[in-house]
């Protein structure tokens, strides 16, 4: 008998058991635990809330704000007093150490870097025949300009012999042209779609 009461008290409970799980197999899935939980922050945001103070620091007196600066540094808004345009010296007149012309400037040399390396001087000859172009080192000209214009007074140290004198300055352009001129012309080869002569009937 107690066996009996044993074994049926047993199958009761894994009955209860089997009927109560599926219930709570339901709350568990529609119900989240705790730990599964996930908290949801806002983004970080880069401007600070309106009615927060910004913490920038203000420019100093007399100077510019950064982003007016960076853009005043990138470009050139008018020249400067200490500032000459290349245009400026085209077609000057170039003077000896005597006031008496020598030449005028034809061209500017620039490097790379943006230094102005030479001056190419057009001496000789008259109203541009026979000229002949000298490139003269820019430090060996001074600079002077004309009071409450923008014109330009040049002197050198050279003289209209010395600059006779000197070999005459050649352009890339003009080194490659005469390359090309001294090449020989190549007239060996013949063209091969002539025709040949008739041969004579027998």
């Amino acid at each position: 008998m107690t066996k009996k009461l044993v074994t049926t008290v047993a199958a009761g409970a894994l009955f209860a058991g089997l009927a109560v799980a599926p219930v709570a197999y339901t709350q568990d899935t529609t119900q989240p635990q705790p730990d599964q939980t996930q908290t949801m922050q806002p983004a970080p945001t880069t401007e600070a809330p309106a009615n927060e103070a910004q913490t920038t620091t203000p420019p100093a007196a007399g100077e510019a704000p950064a982003d007016v600066a960076k853009s005043d540094a990138t470009y050139l808004t008018e020249q400067a007093s200490d500032q000459i345009a290349a245009s400026t010296y085209m077609g000057q007149t170039v003077y000896n150490a005597g006031d008496e012309s020598i030449g005028e400037i034809n061209d500017l040399i620039i490097k790379k870097n943006g230094a102005v390396e030479a001056a190419v001087i057009g001496v000789g000859g008259f109203l541009g025949l026979g000229e002949k172009n000298v490139a003269v080192p820019f430090d060996r000209i001074a600079i002077a300009e004309q009071p409450n214009t923008d014109a330009l007074k040049l002197t050198t140290t050279e003289t209209a012999d010395t600059l006779k004198a000197a070999p005459e300055f050649k352009t890339k352009a003009q080194q490659v042209a005469e390359q090309n001129a001294n090449q020989p012309v190549d007239t060996s080869t013949t063209s091969s779609t002539g025709t040949a002569p008739a041969q004579p009937q027998q």
